[in-house]
């Protein structure tokens, strides 16, 4: 893993200039909300006179986790492959909506436990599925950095390809439970406020994941250090978003974040390189109990609340329209003065 993230911290020198632009715009002052931010931080990020969306790129990350043997789910790991066949061949809700939104996706197997041959797959698995992170550390300290530079190199690929705008989503069974870990780690919330339902589990299952996660965390016994959290309670998916995450900010370009299990990975990249929070775009607020909190912890407004809880980078799909309208306004609207408008 790399030692150090060069990520270049946002030239905020530059923001009033930026904001006059937007303020000059034939609107009252204010009137458009949060695009007005969001078109402040696309035109920090890409510092020029004309913004533009390239090549939107979806990357969901898939994996398996041990912890779902203890039956934390509503479905069994098998269900990871079947949805990943099922991105493959076009039919899941994440495959509509970057269909919908002219978006590009790619699929990842990070780390499932069967392997799956399918050329239009990409293949950096770090393991089949992690080990029980209640018990044991999910995976080796390698496997972790591995995991990190694996993401990293695959989001420089996607710019070096012409994307300059990149979005993170996921699948794993069971994977809320260590997102939840990460949360309660890194922010020191109560357990019983970080850990929420996931896709609809029962009350028994709901108890039984408190105690494993309150299990996790009594076996880390206060560590905080983001790369060690990682290795002890991650998961293979979470690790390549960290890294991909962070070579996205490296290369200069934003991130679109879906949900619970993306913010955690969010939250462990901000941890390692904290400059990389100025590229970060969050799509929404995940129905996801503990989800409100990461956005606490990491000061972001979400662009959207529509009691989403489905991951796969479906928010970020769908929150993609909103920043093509920030650009089009910064772009194209007319200012006072061209308009011939006085007020």
């Amino acid at each position: 893993m790399q030692a150090h993230w060069s990520i270049s911290p946002l030239a905020h020198a530059n923001a009033p200039r930026i904001r006059q632009h937007i303020d000059q715009k034939t609107k009252p002052l204010g009137a458009l909300g949060q695009l007005e931010s969001l078109a402040l931080q696309l035109a920090l990020i890409q510092g020029s006179e004309r913004l533009t969306i390239r090549q939107p790129t979806m990357l969901v990350f898939a994996a398996d986790h041990g912890i779902a043997e203890a039956g934390i789910s509503i479905a069994p790991s098998a269900v990871t492959r079947q949805m990943v066949q099922n991105f493959l061949a076009g039919g899941a809700a994440i495959n509509c909506f970057c269909r919908a939104n002219d978006m590009q996706l790619q699929v990842v197997d990070a780390g499932m436990l069967e392997p799956l041959d399918d050329p239009r797959l990409i293949q950096q698995r770090l393991g089949a599925g992690t080990r029980n992170l209640a018990l044991e550390p999910a995976m080796r300290r390698e496997q972790a950095e591995q995991g990190l530079a694996l993401g990293a190199t695959l989001a420089r690929a996607q710019v070096a390809n012409g994307c300059n705008l990149l979005a993170c989503g996921e699948m794993g069974i069971g994977n809320t439970t260590p997102a939840a870990c990460i949360l309660a780690a890194l922010s020191g919330q109560p357990v019983e406020v970080c850990v929420g339902r996931g896709t609809g589990i029962d009350d028994d299952q709901y108890q039984r994941k408190l105690a494993l996660v309150r299990q996790a965390l009594t076996r880390l016994d206060g560590k905080r250090d983001p790369l060690q959290l990682l290795t002890e309670v991650g998961g293979f998916e979470i690790a390549q978003i960290t890294g991909a995450i962070l070579g996205a900010a490296e290369a200069g370009i934003p991130v679109l974040l879906d949900g619970f299990i993306v913010t955690s990975a969010a939250m462990l990249a901000v941890s390692l390189a904290p400059a990389c929070r100025d590229y970060l775009i969050f799509s929404h607020a995940s129905d996801e109990a503990g989800h409100r909190l990461m956005l606490a912890w990491l000061d972001a407004q979400p662009l959207l609340q529509l009691g989403l809880r489905l991951g796969e980078g479906s928010g970020a799909a769908l929150a993609l329209p909103l920043l093509r309208a920030a650009v089009a306004f910064y772009n194209d609207m007319a200012s006072f003065d061209s308009a011939g408008v006085t007020v």
